[in-house]
């Protein structure tokens, strides 16, 4: 079932509705959103940055039981984590959402789904929406609705509970990342991006000045006005045919340079303005230019790619699963193994670790330093020879111990 014939099944636009009851006083419409800032490269980059590393996200079904979380891979839900709808695969489905989250500090993901003979949701897949306008409506049972709007003009409203809604930046609205409309607040972030425009359209001139007139010719006789502009052609046309890089002429006529002196802006001015962009996204440049360290890329995860990874696990166990699912442990949790930066040492300490306390299996040690799973290690623990040795030991004894008690009931 694609979305549309989801929504036309399942939603029916409620009359006798009101606008939802908002603290702020603001009336609950909100335009998708202004994007001004995104005609700067530096900013694109900024963001192209941080969803390409949180398009490395696992996302994960699990539940706990006892003291521990173990996942429940045979899940419906899990399935359509691993492939979300029919169109995209589960990097695309969150490249989009967190493209759309950067661009409009809000990101709607639409779940459908079928009725059981329960009356359980079975989830058929998940949909990442771009609405032009979003409306907060009330009905009469005070349950809150979200009305869409949509580029071509098609409208649809459905509860909000049923609506997965990641927000960005959630401060001043109650309903919506940004500021207190529902939107990016830019304003401070124009400025520099208007000065480094500046900037660098002074450089584009100055390149520009660098073509136009670098010399005269001067001609040691008077000439009427006929024969300068023919004068003026044949040095053009010498100018246009000439490979030799010199430029010959008769005695009559001298060539005389301009010293163009071309004052770029400095560089660490044009840094300062970079950094100033970016900071505003939580990048820096060497992450941009892929030159970080280890300590660099993990002030980058915890700033900027952490915060946004658990929102988004909550924000997805706040819709998929009832009150009691939830009291039973079921959450979605998405896990940032692929995107941790560690060099190869590291990961050799790292797995020994992990070998010594049994912790992981064979294939999934080859797989870390990029050999091919072997189907017959499938299911083995990895394990050190010494924990192998003293499992074996501890085996051993018990078993002579064993046999001395049977041994001590029998002389009984």
């Amino acid at each position: 079932m694609g979305l549309i014939d989801f929504i036309n099944k399942f939603r029916k636009v409620k009359e006798n509705t009101k606008y939802a009851d908002i603290l702020n006083g603001y009336t609950p419409i909100f335009s998708q959103f202004g994007q001004d800032i995104y005609a700067s490269d530096v900013v694109q980059q900024a963001i192209s940055c941080i969803v390409t590393e949180l398009t490395k996200v696992n996302p994960f079904h699990i539940r706990k039981s006892g003291g521990d979380f173990v996942p429940v891979e045979e899940s419906t839900i899990q399935t359509l984590l691993d492939q979300p709808n029919e169109r995209m695969t589960q990097s695309d489905f969150f490249e989009k959402v967190f493209w759309q989250l950067f661009l409009n500090y809000n990101a709607f993901i639409i779940p459908t789904y079928t009725r059981e003979i329960n009356g359980n949701k079975k989830y058929t897949g998940f949909y990442p929406i771009q609405p032009t306008t979003v409306t907060l409506l009330q009905d009469p049972e005070k349950n809150i609705l979200i009305r869409f709007k949509f580029i071509n003009g098609y409208e649809t409203t459905l509860r909000y509970s049923d609506v997965i809604h990641i927000r960005y930046r959630y401060s001043i609205n109650e309903f919506m990342g940004g500021n207190e409309m529902g939107q990016p607040d830019n304003k401070a972030l124009l400025k520099t991006l208007e000065l480094n425009n500046t900037l660098l359209q002074g450089v584009a001139k100055a390149l520009k000045s660098s073509f136009a007139i670098n010399g005269v010719i001067k001609y040691n006789t008077l000439m009427d006005d006929g024969k300068m502009e023919k004068n003026i052609q044949d040095i053009q046309k010498r100018l246009q045919n000439n490979e030799s890089g010199f430029l010959p002429l008769d005695i009559k006529g001298e060539y005389i340079p301009l010293q163009n002196k071309i004052q770029l802006v400095d560089a660490t001015t044009l840094k300062f303005i970079d950094e100033k962009i970016l900071r505003n996204f939580g990048v820096s440049l060497p992450i941009l230019t892929g030159d970080f360290t280890k300590s660099q890329y993990e002030a980058f995860y915890q700033k900027s790619l952490e915060p946004v990874i658990k929102k988004t696990g909550e924000a997805f166990t706040m819709t998929l699963f009832t009150a009691r699912e939830k009291g039973f442990g079921n959450k979605i949790v998405l896990y940032p193994h692929e995107l941790i930066f560690i060099d190869t040492s590291q990961k050799i300490d790292l797995f020994n670790m992990l070998v010594d306390s049994a912790s992981c299996y064979k294939n999934e040690l080859r797989t870390a330093f990029g050999m091919r799973p072997l189907p017959e290690l499938a299911g083995q623990i990895a394990m050190s020879s010494n924990k192998s040795n003293a499992e074996n030991n501890k085996a051993e004894q018990g078993e002579e111990q064993q046999n001395n008690n049977d041994g001590g009931n029998e002389n009984e």
